[in-house]
């Protein structure tokens, strides 16, 4: 039996199995197994042979999103609407076959967006490309689901399963538990929140799943199997997401509103470019970028070649980003802007910027 089969049959088993008290070890056991077929299905085969084709992109520029859809949602529509590269568009479905990057300009920051080829259902399996098209989305920093808002909901629940199969969490924080594997001493199990989901028995049996038998778990909020797991394997990637409705000029605005009040959701029109504008603003909330600018002293400061960083950095990550070894020379930098308490402040390498500081670094 190949894995696609285990896999298969483990999630069938899980569908037919009821949820109650007496079936939680059984489904928690099912779980771990399901998760460790899959990630032996995403690890490339140890035999010889031909390569196949995959979509290696260089990362350029202060942010990569990756634009993932079905086929025929607007996503090369998008593409040539919101950058200057053009990507082939037509009323026919997988007219992309590649991955195409082009480049956002907003807000003097270089955003990289992938157009990547349309998902079909059993992509986390391969199906269609979609091996390769998933691995890119695991290296960009915000995905872009781009879905037709005169298709059922149900589109985005598949797109949602695809990726989660192959570790993509999207939207999600990572699960607060301490986990390490020790050479001797059995489990130490403990946690710092009355557990509802899960308990020790559990615990225990998801890690002897993974042959592991000597490990410290302390879990730090209430967390389910699923996390566990997901910790264990340490491979899940946690990435911020906004669903994008695009063909909105073909359904009723009451049907616009309905949409545009749920979570991480924007609509748009990218034949007749109603919304996009909305949307770029959504993309730089998101991505948690800001803009810090410099100041030469006696001079005025630059505002046309700002430094794009991301939100929560200190003075330390301003010098990095213009000189590696400046850190190390810097007596103490003036701060302009809404991170301070008066301008100008005073301040050492811990100090955090806000966005559209101005910064003057003076060296030791």
């Amino acid at each position: 039996m190949g894995i696609l089969e285990k896999i298969s049959e483990i999630e069938k088993e899980i569908a037919r199995t009821q949820k109650n008290k007496a079936t939680e070890y059984h489904l928690g056991l099912l779980k771990a197994k399901l998760a460790k077929y899959r990630s032996q299905l995403l690890e490339p085969s140890k035999k010889g042979g031909e390569k196949g084709e995959g979509f290696d992109v260089l990362k350029s520029g202060d942010a990569r999103v990756a634009l993932i859809g079905f086929p025929s949602v607007g996503k090369s529509t998008l593409l040539s609407t919101l950058t200057h590269t053009h990507s082939e568009a037509a009323s026919y479905e997988f007219t992309t076959l590649t991955c195409i990057p082009g480049v956002i300009e907003y807000r003097g920051a270089n955003i990289q967006l992938l157009d990547l080829p349309g998902i079909i259902e059993g992509a986390a399996q391969g199906k269609g490309r979609g091996r390769q098209v998933i691995a890119v989305a695991r290296t960009a920093d915000l995905v872009l689901m781009m879905l037709d808002a005169t298709k059922p909901y149900v589109h985005r629940q598949l797109l949602e399963k695809e990726l989660e199969s192959v570790g993509i969490r999207l939207n999600k924080n990572k699960p607060n538990i301490y986990f390490k594997v020790k050479k001797g001493g059995g489990l130490s199990f403990n946690s710092t929140c009355q557990l509802t989901k899960v308990d020790e028995k559990m615990v225990q049996m998801i890690l002897h799943e993974y042959k592991i038998f000597n490990a410290e778990v302390l879990f730090r909020e209430d967390c389910s199997a699923d996390d566990l797991i997901d910790v264990i394997l340490a491979n899940r990637v946690y990435l911020p997401c906004i669903y994008v409705y695009n063909k909105i000029d073909q359904i009723s605005i009451q049907e616009v509103d309905r949409i545009a009040r749920e979570p991480h959701s924007v609509v748009v029109s990218c034949n007749m470019k109603l919304n996009l504008d909305y949307l770029l603003e959504i993309l730089w909330e998101y991505l948690s970028l800001i803009r810090v600018y410099t100041k030469k002293p006696g001079q005025p400061p630059d505002f046309d070649e700002g430094l794009i960083l991301r939100k929560g950095v200190s003075i330390e990550h301003v010098c990095h980003s213009i000189h590696r070894s400046l850190a190390a020379q810097l007596k103490y930098a003036l701060v302009w802007g809404t991170s301070t308490k008066y301008s100008p402040q005073r301040v050492g390498v811990s100090h955090v910027v806000h966005d559209e500081d101005v910064v003057q670094l003076i060296k030791k």
